[in-house]
């Protein structure tokens, strides 16, 4: 049996996450090379110091970069203790660190790359995102394709999805779906839909310019969720990621189709393990958020 690395995207980020990775090697340059690049100081960000534009943790062109920063320390900190996984993969911007872990590009990139991702994301506003729980999902897709503007952004789940795009064909979906809960999302945009189009062009124009090496573990990527390691086929996986969906629950199907039987989730908080617990049953799961997790 196996273990696989999964990374969690926005929505786990919280104040104070940086404390615990502060004093792993490298952490203090690495949030410093991060504020140089960013021009703010992504530190007191993420302690909730910060003042002025762009001080909140949840603006996206914050909470990506700093993501990025906590999770690869995290990773840099069990390569050092010699650990590897079997698979890896990421939940959206997880996705980046996940090609990190796999060692596709080196962390200036990385940071380069979601510093790009979270500005052009932060730029297509207009659209809405609303998570649904407990439903039928027959329903649902059948809603989907009977209604112009809304895809499924997130398959996260059996029971829960994130629907997005055109405020009005979100609220018409969710508003007829039979479920338990609609939650609509404190988000700027319709993530993970096709009105991300002009930022994925943008971003997929980046991209070419960058080189990927081969991973040298397996990644399973959100627009495709069978292993690979080429480093073309990851970036144009990648490349398609911020206007079609993050299937999630195929995610969590493929890894037990591999042999896995454990999942880390490193990072800050819980829920992608929370996802692993409720659909695949008899999985272990560990979450890594900082030294005391690693033992250090």
């Amino acid at each position: 049996m196996g273990i696989a690395w999964v990374f969690p995207g926005q929505g786990s980020q919280k104040v104070g996450m940086a404390a615990g990775v502060l004093e792993l090697p490298g952490g203090r340059q690495r949030f410093a090379q991060a504020s140089a690049q960013l021009g703010r100081d992504l530190l007191a960000i993420c302690a909730g110091e910060a003042e002025g534009d762009l001080a909140d943790l949840n603006d996206t062109r914050n909470t990506q970069p700093a993501l990025f920063v906590v999770e690869s320390l995290l990773v840099d900190a069990l390569h050092a203790q010699g650990r590897q996984p079997d698979l890896v993969a990421g939940h959206s911007l997880g996705e980046l660190v996940a090609l990190y872990a796999a060692g596709v590009f080196d962390a200036a990139t990385g940071l380069e790359l979601v510093q790009s991702r979270s500005t052009l994301m932060a730029a297509s506003g207009g659209g809405a995102m609303t998570a649904v729980m407990g439903f039928e999902r027959s329903e649902l897709e059948q809603l989907v394709a009977a209604t112009e503007g809304v895809v499924i952004a997130n398959d996260n789940s059996s029971a829960q999805v994130v629907l997005s795009g055109t405020p009005e064909a979100v609220a018409e979906v969710s508003g007829a779906l039979t479920c338990k809960r609609a939650i609509p999302l404190a988000v700027s945009g319709a993530f993970h839909s096709p009105c991300m189009a002009e930022a994925a062009d943008a971003f997929a124009r980046q991209l070419e310019a960058v080189p990927f090496a081969e991973a040298r573990v397996p990644v399973l990527s959100n627009t495709d969720p069978t292993p690979e390691t080429r480093g073309e086929a990851l970036k144009a996986r990648l490349r398609q990621q911020m206007t079609t969906g993050v299937r999630w629950r195929e995610t969590m199907q493929r890894c037990q189709a591999e042999g896995i039987d454990t999942t880390v989730e490193i990072g800050p908080g819980s829920v992608l393990s929370g996802l692993f617990k409720r659909s695949c049953p008899g999985f272990t799961t560990a979450q890594i958020a900082g030294t005391a997790d690693l033992g250090l």
